[in-house]
């Protein structure tokens, strides 16, 4: 290329000109280089710059926890500068609250079982005794009850001197007074919540109620078992040795009074029937002599004397033909005599059910072998194991509701009897409940709790007994947040098996799960909604 064609004649002024331009340039330059040197990063710029005007509005916008209103003057650079997805940790772990070169990292500890606020305090990053601010905290739970919180200087951090009872769900508004200035910080927590929407909480069919005033029947709850009704109860016993020749009975066919259970072949019964026609035979004969001799005497031709002791003969005949009688009565055979002497019917006492039978067709059976027990099961007893200590609620006639433990089942009945005597090794007392089982739901054998009612009170907050649900050895009730829910951990009072006594950790009108709260314990089990710290 030739350049010498491309050259441009400047006159002399012109080139002062761009000389003294060039040099401008270069100086201008050399500043901008030395003061980057000493400049803050953008971002400390931006802090330090913003803090000066973010007074009266939320550090959360800045830090993720600062209260106050929104910030119009954060329109028109990167949201980024100022919306953390997180709030910031400190060095103990904390999060980290910032404003104007004043600073605190708060952490909730767990250290000694027992949570706590712990609060550490800095100036342009470099720490600050304890002491040299005063700090206060006010926690809002959901439900809207507030807790005042105070600090008291531990080792090299402020320490709350109240416990921070779970769950951890609440918001922190944290007062600081620093050398006449106040600050005002807010940290929001939702540890351990349940989030669910209004759809997923009618699919998982979580009914919800509110904690309300009740009157609550205290209750003693003892453990029993179903008996047979001992007052129709019988163990049938043959009461003559014999051999079985028939057994018409079954195990447990309901019998009426005067069927015939058995038939034994007795030789006892044939003597005793012997006996008994032996003395109808005397008795017929001497009736035949004493009507002939009193024909007699009365007709003057026989002595008196013959008489009287014909009488005489047929009142002993008599006598002896009624005890033959009694005896076969006693041992339950009839008294007439008709087919074999030695058969024996042994009979049921009264109506009932056969339910134990020991006796075999061919079997030899003693006159005192229980051979059937039948007992009458339209009633039964409830027998109760009674400490020492529930002695003074247990009374003859005290109201009783009885509820089967296999088995959705109960019943109303009364005490019938309380025993006078503890048993030398267990210390406890024997009572007894009758009820009456027209259905035969309560069979012997059957384990029952039985709920004695003692006395009835008013309780100022009560929830449904299906809403408590046991977390990590903790009774607690899912109460109803935005968006969710929260097991809250309550202390429970007396309950009737309905309702229960909430005696602190949940206030009247508080809305929580009743119906469906172990689908709550269930997802919390899941980690759907994790507790840290």
């Amino acid at each position: 290329m030739n350049f010498k064609k491309n050259t441009v004649n400047l006159s002399r002024k012109q080139g002062f000109a761009i000389a003294a331009i060039l040099a401008a340039g270069i100086v201008a330059g050399a500043w901008i280089l030395l003061g980057s040197g000493s400049a803050k990063p953008a971002s400390e710029q931006h802090e330090h710059a913003s803090h000066a005007e973010a007074k009266g509005h939320a550090d959360a916008e800045h830090h993720g926890g600062k209260a106050g209103d929104g910030h119009d003057h954060a329109q028109g650079h990167g949201d980024s500068e100022h919306h953390e997805e997180a709030p910031r940790t400190g060095p103990h772990g904390g999060r980290l609250f910032v404003e104007d070169g004043f600073g605190l990292e708060l952490l909730l500890s767990e250290d000694g079982g027992e949570p706590n606020f712990r609060v550490w305090l800095f100036q342009q990053d470099k720490p600050l005794a304890p002491s040299a601010a005063k700090v206060s905290m006010t926690l809002t739970r959901p439900g809207g009850e507030k807790q005042e919180i105070l600090f008291a200087v531990e080792k090299d951090y402020l320490k709350s001197t109240s416990q921070i009872a779970e769950p951890h769900v609440f918001e922190a508004s944290l007062s600081v007074l620093m050398g006449g200035t106040p600050f005002l910080f807010i940290d929001s927590r939702e540890e351990g919540k349940i989030e669910l929407t209004d759809e997923q909480i009618k699919a998982a069919a979580i009914g919800i109620q509110t904690a309300i005033p009740a009157k609550i029947k205290t209750a003693a709850r003892l453990p029993g078992e179903i008996r047979f009704n001992e007052d129709r109860t019988a163990h049938v016993v043959p009461r003559l040795a014999g051999v079985v020749e028939s057994v018409p009975a079954n195990l447990g066919q309901q019998v009426k009074r005067g069927q015939v259970l058995a038939v034994i072949a007795s030789t006892g019964l044939s003597e005793q029937r012997s006996e008994l026609l032996a003395a109808q035979k005397r008795l017929a004969l001497a009736k035949s002599t004493y009507e002939r001799e009193k024909k007699l005497w009365e007709e003057k031709i026989s002595a008196e004397q013959d008489y009287l002791q014909a009488q005489q003969v047929f009142r002993e005949a008599e006598i002896a033909v009624a005890n033959s009688q009694q005896k076969l009565v006693a041992l339950g055979a009839a008294p007439s005599v008709s087919g074999s002497l030695n058969r024996y019917e042994i009979r049921a006492p009264f109506d009932g059910m056969i339910v134990e039978k020991h006796i075999a067709l061919g079997e030899a059976v003693k006159e005192d072998a229980s051979i059937f027990t039948i007992s009458d099961l339209s009633s039964v007893w409830a027998e109760i194991v009674v400490p020492a200590k529930d002695l003074s609620v247990i009374r003859v006639g005290e109201k009783v509701v009885v509820k089967a433990t296999a088995f959705d089942s109960k019943a109303e009945g009364s005490i019938s009897y309380v025993g006078a005597l503890l048993g030398q090794d267990t210390r406890t007392a024997k009572a007894r409940v009758t009820l009456a089982n027209p259905k035969m739901a309560w069979r012997p054998g059957l384990f029952v709790n039985v709920d004695i009612v003692s006395s009835e009170a008013e309780v100022p907050v009560s929830v449904l007994a299906e809403a408590i649900q046991t977390i990590d050895d903790k009774r607690v009730v899912f109460i109803r947040v935005p968006d969710g829910f929260v097991a809250q951990p309550v202390s429970l009072g007396r309950s009737d098996g309905q309702s229960i006594e909430v005696l602190s950790g949940l206030k009247a009108g508080t809305p929580y799960a009743a119906s469906g709260s172990f689908v709550l314990k269930s997802e919390l089990g899941k980690g759907s909604a994790e507790h840290s710290h």
